[in-house]
């Protein structure tokens, strides 16, 4: 029996962005922008370029900004439909309300992102599904999703997104227990949440995305909280990597961390050297700056 498509997505967005405050005292760190869309929607396109069409959003309190994002604007859009000159801006800005059927909840509790992904579940029903972490833009000409959703249908297993980490970092992520399939897929058999040292796998960790089946809503449900006293995802992961088996896929792109003031900094620079407004301008800049330091 063949896989069943994976047309849906979740994207937990409940963080606090303790990291990057006071930036995110008042704004999502979800909303913080690189050149000239927010973090989140690159993640969306992203899901939408890997042919998902459904996205639930978990959110908390303070976090309508998103919402508000992914909505229409009449009055912004009558604005811009005055003026011939600005016809470009109002095709994207009517288009960011057409990406995909996007929903929303909240996580009204801060559990932990086994506890998020868990409020998913009517959301997901039967379906296998794809989770994009809020904190971790992705930029490549393959969709990470996309690469995540052709491993589980050649599987038919649950598929991860690695990379290999420092070791000093594997502490803040996760490690994995892999073995080489081929290429860059790997066989992960287990996994540990921010392992002590010692406790480490390997230097693969689990970096912002993942493919998830169904039964991954029982095992949330009997997971007892983890590291830093919450339901993690990766404790409910594990248990399907020991008894079912799961797929890590070493993908191609680029990721920046959101959570992260140095994360910000490269996603905007690196994106502004590629954008066809002010790429050519923005490097004369950066050389100009450089040459003064």
């Amino acid at each position: 029996m063949s896989a069943k498509r994976v047309r849906k997505a979740v994207i937990p967005a409940a963080g606090l962005g303790t990291r990057v405050l006071p930036a995110t005292k008042a704004m999502p760190k979800e909303m913080l922008p690189i050149v000239d869309k927010p973090a989140i929607q690159y993640i969306v396109e992203e899901a939408v370029r890997a042919g998902i069409e459904d996205i639930l959003i978990i959110s908390n309190r303070g976090k309508g900004l998103i919402e508000d994002h992914f909505d229409r604007t009449p009055e912004l859009e009558e604005r811009l439909a005055g003026n011939p000159a600005k016809k470009q801006v109002l095709d994207e800005v009517v288009g960011i309300a057409n990406l995909a059927n996007i929903y929303f909840i909240r996580q009204k509790e801060t559990k932990g992102l086994g506890h998020a992904i868990g409020r998913a579940r009517e959301f997901i029903g039967d379906e296998p599904f794809a989770v994009l972490y809020g904190d971790d833009v992705i930029i490549g000409d393959d969709p990470v999703c996309a690469q995540l959703i052709r491993a589980y249908e050649e599987t038919g297993k649950a598929a991860v997104g690695v990379k290999e980490v420092p070791l000093e970092d594997v502490s803040k992520y996760s490690s994995l227990k892999v073995e080489n399939i081929r290429d860059n897929i790997y066989e992960c058999t287990d996994m540990i949440e921010k392992p002590a040292s010692g406790e480490e796998f390997s230097l693969f960790s689990i970096l912002g995305r993942c493919v998830l089946t169904p039964d991954i809503f029982d095992v949330i449900e009997h997971t007892p909280p983890g590291a830093g006293g919450e339901i993690q995802l990766t404790d409910a992961m594990a248990h399907i990597a020991r008894t079912v088996g799961i797929t890590a896929v070493d993908f191609t792109g680029t990721r920046y961390d959101m959570g992260n003031k140095l994360g910000i900094m490269q996603a905007n620079i690196e994106v502004a050297l590629k954008h066809p407004e002010i790429g050519e301008d923005f490097r004369r800049y950066l050389k100009e700056i450089a040459a003064k330091i």
